[in-house]
């Protein structure tokens, strides 16, 4: 069957990535670029359709999936942790109310498939922190983190009731080269190495020894495709499966880093961001996501670090950063 998709959040982060990737995987025109406030980058306004519209205006979605025929939804418009404890009104009126839009809409417009990417941020200080099971306490002390929590069970509730086929992951701290952070508490990671490229050093907002789980974009975007086109009769959990790529603190990164760029230096201020951090996970059980339909990260620390440093340099001398 034809794939007739929309993107929301398109500008973001994931967005930015996800809807070139699956225009090459399901024809530019077959991918419709959602937008709100952010305007979307090159990749994005080139290589398919795109329209500007708020996840929290019902009507105007339902107006773009009728006219555009649209049949899946990969919903990633979201207020991010940091941010979210800035403005947790805010945060509350996308991360909830967007999201019940989106899935009342599925409902009416019978959608085949909706495809939604939760966070660690729905783990809290009283979660196992080293090798978080897939089933296990969520009790977030952040407003991102409750909203992510309230989502899953939104979806899972959607699908149990109403037949809608909704899929969802739970994401670390995702590292790109193509997007600046975001407003995330693992965004650290990202800045770091735009920072190294750029100056030589960094100011990092999280103490040296903090232990995050953590994804290279490409491994991100793979995830959604393959979990998009898996046998949803072999999924046990819908939302959200707990994904993941490697963990490291803040020094093993500033070393790897150091490999390709030895004079780089790296001081500490840690922020309120430092508490985020604490309350999430060390490391990841993701075994149920690779049981039931093959997930599996192909990046490691040094070869992210490698294409990461090498495709920032070359942004640089281009003038882009």
């Amino acid at each position: 069957m034809k794939r007739r998709i929309m993107v929301t959040g398109a500008a973001g982060q994931i967005g930015s990535e996800l809807t070139p990737a699956l225009r090459v995987r399901y024809g530019g025109d077959n991918v419709l670029a959602v937008a709100h406030i952010t305007e979307p980058t090159e990749d994005v306004l080139a290589t398919g359709p795109i329209e500007y519209a708020d996840v929290t205006d019902k009507d105007s979605i339902g107006e773009l999936i009728s006219r555009y025929r649209i049949d899946t939804i990969h919903h990633l418009a979201a207020i991010l942790s940091a941010r979210g404890e800035q403005n947790p009104d805010s945060a509350w009126e996308v991360n909830i109310n967007g999201l019940k839009n989106i899935l009342d809409l599925a409902r009416e417009y019978e959608l085949t498939q909706i495809i939604i990417p939760s966070s660690i941020a729905v783990f809290g200080p009283q979660t196992p922190r080293d090798g978080t099971p897939q089933e296990t306490v969520l009790r977030p002390n952040t407003i991102y983190g409750v909203t992510k929590v309230a989502g899953e069970l939104l979806c899972d509730y959607y699908h149990d009731k109403y037949g809608v086929d909704v899929r969802g992951m739970r994401f670390p701290g995702l590292i790109s080269y193509k997007t600046p952070p975001g407003g995330g508490t693992t965004d650290y990671a990202v800045a770091i190495f735009y920072e190294a490229v750029k100056y030589n050093r960094y100011t990092c907002f999280v103490k040296e020894l903090t232990v995050l789980p953590m994804m290279y974009m490409p491994d991100a975007i793979r995830c959604f495709i393959d979990l998009q086109e898996a046998d949803g009769s072999r999924l046990k959990y819908r939302n959200a499966y707990n994904v993941t790529g490697f963990s490291f603190n803040v020094t093993d990164l500033a070393d790897a880093i150091r490999r390709h760029i030895p004079d780089f230096r790296i001081d500490y201020r840690p922020d309120f961001r430092q508490k985020i951090a604490d309350s999430w996970p060390n490391t990841i059980d993701d075994s149920a996501a690779r049981r039931d339909w093959g997930w599996k990260p192909k990046y490691t620390l040094q070869s992210m670090t490698e294409e990461m440093i090498e495709q920032l340099r070359r942004r640089h001398e281009r003038g882009e950063l």
